[in-house]
């Protein structure tokens, strides 16, 4: 029997499996050494610096996968959002730092306040892989004033690190439920299984 023909559908057995919510991840490098260590230098280190140069890979990985996306680059850009509580205890969410520059350098406008957490939630990283859903579950609102920017359009969701992708699966579930047509996550380091 010959093997499937995995160029033809590059989604992974979990997402064959069970089909996220997003419609595609471009992702720029693997969470590995040394990635992992510059990732936590930008997101608990306060090394902002960091984020300009995770953009540029970010931008980078985008334009080497340009003409294989099934569809346009999203015509909208916005990062996962911190809770009130994380972002006065952090300063700054690490996602939006690399959002801005990544913005400048593609030319998609970039709309920070998109997505808003309603609730806290614990940190996803803490949480065995059957609880992350649960955890984050319901955890995200589209604020009334920004329903119409999300109808019709395909939103780009940056981020700094994807592992089960439940986070971003619950964003693309709220941008859906408020009319987006397509999620694209821009994810600069993946964990590897």
């Amino acid at each position: 029997m010959p093997l499937p023909d995995t160029a033809a559908d590059p989604r992974c057995g979990d997402c064959l499996r069970e089909p996220p919510a997003f419609d595609a991840t471009v992702v720029a490098a693997d969470y590995a050494a040394p990635i992992d260590q510059l990732v936590l230098a930008l997101k608990f280190g306060e090394k902002l610096a960091l984020a300009p140069l995770f953009a540029q890979l970010q931008a980078d990985a985008l334009s080497r996968l340009r003409d294989r996306l099934p569809a346009a680059l999203p015509s909208l850009l916005t990062a996962v959002p911190l809770s009130s509580k994380r972002l006065m205890s952090r300063g700054f969410n690490q996602t939006l730092e690399i959002a801005r520059p990544l913005s400048r350098l593609t030319g998609i406008a970039l709309a920070p306040q998109l997505l808003t957490r309603i609730r806290d939630t614990r940190p996803q990283a803490r949480l065995a892989p059957d609880q992350r859903r649960q955890n984050i579950a319901g955890a995200f609102a589209v604020p009334a004033r920004c329903t119409t920017d999300v109808a019709g359009r395909h939103i780009g969701v940056v981020d700094d690190v994807i592992t089960t992708g439940q986070t971003l699966n619950e964003i693309a579930i709220t941008l859906k439920r408020h009319g987006a047509v397509r999620v694209t996550n821009l994810v600069f380091a993946r964990t590897l299984r």
